[in-house]
């Protein structure tokens, strides 16, 4: 892979019992929903976003369609005589998106996203759009691969930027149906050199805690990805031939509930190497 040396890291080690709900840094807080699963760990975090003092705030990713967990969210948001502004999703997987529409139901707010279908409202969110709303900014920043329409979003009065599923806070991601592992991998440069170039103290994902060391994580997930890459040659090479036979060789360490999930993955890493044949 392209781009400047990397020095591989470990990530950091998190308390699985220690969770995420009501984690804030000056501008944004986390809400949890209801909504645990060995795909999306504790459940989805949900993030209220705004300026201190700002009559209005922005609510990222309002998660499943829980009216108690979207009523939470509208609770925290309001708090003050506040609005919301805007709403905004990382991507349109469900337990992210489904509860969109019933936010902006409740609270009057469009709905921002890069895929079209998942938009409430004629604006979007596309690479370098600059949100400006509750008191911030915040950078739509592009990171294809987990899907096709992820996004990640850098408030850099925080030094943070939400990343969705592109990075977890505990474990690694899987490349979905629609995804691609050579974006993704394009993804993963690019937010290894924001990480350096704003000076990031944060990475704040959709599930799991969140994360104090960007370019650790990053170099993690970089290393971690090629490394598994080699996995599935030296699979190929011993004859295995389909996903499920490499995946039993090579995601020993990931549980078994999960190795379907890790087919999408292989595939994925497949279709890469395929592509990358001369």
């Amino acid at each position: 892979m392209a781009g400047h040396a990397r020095v591989h890291r470990v990530p950091p080690v998190t308390n699985d019992t220690v969770s995420i709900d009501g984690f804030r840094t000056p501008r944004a807080t986390c809400l949890l929903a209801p909504n645990p699963s060995p795909m999306t760990l504790d459940g989805t975090n949900t993030w209220v976003i705004a300026e201190p003092g700002s009559p209005s705030v922005v609510v990222v990713d309002p998660g499943p369609q829980d009216e108690g967990h979207l009523r939470r969210v509208l609770a925290e948001a309001v708090a003050g005589d506040r609005r919301i502004a805007r709403i905004l999703l990382t991507h349109g997987h469900l337990d992210h998106s489904a509860g969109a529409a019933r936010l902006a139901e409740l609270s009057g707010a469009p709905v921002q996203a890069a895929d079209p279908a998942r938009r409430l409202g004629a604006e979007g969110l596309a690479d370098g759009d600059v949100i400006t709303a509750a008191g911030c900014e915040l950078r739509v920043v592009a990171t294809p691969g987990h899907t096709a329409d992820s996004v990640s979003l850098l408030l850099s009065a925080d030094g943070a930027l939400f990343t969705g599923d592109t990075v977890l806070g505990r474990g690694t991601t899987v490349i979905a149906e629609d995804g691609n592992l050579g974006d993704y991998l394009r993804s993963l440069d690019q937010m290894r050199a924001l990480a350096e170039a704003a000076e990031l103290r944060l990475l704040l994902p959709g599930h799991g805690p969140m994360l104090p060391d960007p370019i650790g994580i990053l170099d993690y997930y970089l290393t971690h990805r090629a490394e598994r890459l080699d996995q599935v040659r030296s699979a190929l090479a011993t004859g295995a031939k389909t996903p499920a036979e490499i995946v039993a060789l090579i995601y020993t360490d990931v549980d078994r509930s999960l190795w379907p999930a890790a087919e999408w993955s292989v595939r994925a890493q497949l279709d890469y190497l395929s592509e990358a044949r001369p």
